[in-house]
């Protein structure tokens, strides 16, 4: 016996807002958060800006000593997971027993790694602190949040890269189809805004080196030059739709896809045919029509391989059907947060199908000859969407693509 999956609580951390409506309405609004980078020095490096998170306050939920022992990207997803769970109203309304977690990161700690990797270097290895390696392991914001929700049951970390987040949400999915959990909480979560991953990504010219950051990130257009580095988190609370109904909670929406395919073929470009299959598997999976999806919220990186290999991939997918797809990129918008994006856009995708509104690609000015659908440019569109994709491709050639249904209470 199999179980149908259902949405019941969302939660988020991002450039564009720490609270799920503020974050969804300036997406609509097309509210570009890129900007030069606060907070620390980037001499020397070419790229100077990214999207930030801003007024994060961990104390709504950690206390002080919490908060000095876990890493930002746990606090994120603590926050993000407390924050879906009030949401959902299941206080008192789950068994511990019956509740797991499944967070993915791409990289972990790594604001504590390049932090007290500065106290090494300019006092010895000595300098490095007790609470170094449970602050830097990805495995840590897991379990940071299970502890904080008592959750019991299967609980893992996921860490494939840019698609860390939807794996997680995928393979959460799939744990209570089967019957092996009444309510998983999942997502993904990064804070990978450092001088560190910035250099990093730098080297291997990956990043836009745009000298207007308001205009770095412009997925699809024919004049991008590589993606704007992003954080935060996005978590989902998923239910069986039996749980949900007998505590009579709101269903957002209904997890009916989930596909996850290795393109193996290279460690950072994309072959495209690894893409084509994931999406073929979540229709499969999801036992519709290619026809019945109406909108995606597209990986779209601003890379100028991973754009041309989306739109190949989903003219592929799509046939005919691919000129009438409503595709954006969020990213556009908030940056490319790594293994926290699959979770921020996971939570966009599913306010965009509550609401009727798709979020714009902004900065889209340029119509590039291989990038040819219709990716909602600049502008939000309201439209009767009843069936979202959203789609993560990640670094080793991770694909994994998410379907969800407009839901009913």
């Amino acid at each position: 016996m199999t179980h149908r999956v259902v949405v019941t609580g969302l939660g988020i951390v991002s450039p564009l807002g720490n609270e799920v409506n503020e974050a969804f309405n300036n997406a609509i609004a097309g509210k570009n958060c890129v900007d030069f980078v606060d907070g620390f020095d980037l001499e020397g490096l070419k790229v100077q800006f990214a999207a930030q998170v801003k007024d994060f306050d961990a104390s709504k939920y950690l206390t002080k000593r919490e908060i000095r022992r876990q890493d930002l990207y746990s606090q994120y997803a603590v926050y993000a997971a407390m924050d879906a769970f009030e949401d959902a109203k299941l206080k008192d309304q789950v068994n511990p027993d019956d509740m797991g977690v499944i967070m993915g990161t791409g990289m972990g700690g790594m604001q504590t790694f390049a932090k007290d990797l500065y106290r090494a270097f300019e006092g010895g290895y000595g300098k490095i602190p007790p609470m170094f390696i449970p602050m830097i392991i990805p495995n840590m914001a897991s379990g940071n949040v299970s502890i904080a929700l008592n959750a019991q049951n299967h609980t893992t970390a996921v860490t494939t890269a840019c698609a860390a987040g939807t794996h997680a949400i995928g393979d959460a999915y799939r744990h209570i189809k089967h019957g092996y959990a009444k309510v998983m909480i999942a997502g993904g979560t990064e804070a990978g805004v450092n001088p560190f991953t910035l250099a990093g990504f730098n080297a291997i010219s990956a990043l836009s080196t745009s000298e207007d950051p308001k205009t770095a990130s412009k997925p699809f257009d024919k004049d991008r030059d590589g993606f704007v580095l992003g954080e935060g988190a996005g978590v989902l609370v998923l239910e069986s739709l039996e749980h949900a109904q007998a505590r009579n909670a709101h269903i957002y929406a209904e997890v009916i896809g989930y596909g996850s395919t290795s393109d193996a073929y290279h460690i950072t470009a994309p072959s495209g045919t690894g893409a084509i299959k994931a999406m073929e598997q979540a229709i499969a999976d999801a036992k519709i029509k290619k026809e019945d999806v109406d909108y995606v919220n597209a990986h779209g990186t601003s890379t100028p391989l991973n754009d041309k290999f989306e739109t190949e991939a989903l003219k592929a997918v799509f046939q005919d059907h691919a000129k009438n797809l409503k595709v954006s990129s969020t990213k556009s918008m908030h940056g490319h947060a790594l293994g926290g994006t699959g979770g921020i856009e996971a939570v966009l995708s599913i306010k965009a199908l509550e609401k009727g509104i798709i979020p714009p690609t902004i900065n889209y000015q340029n119509q590039d000859p291989d990038c040819d659908l219709n990716y909602v440019p600049n502008q939000a569109l309201e439209a009767d969407i009843q069936v979202a994709m959203s789609n993560s491709l990640g670094f080793g050639g991770h694909n994994a693509i998410l379907l969800f249904k407009k839901g009913s209470d």
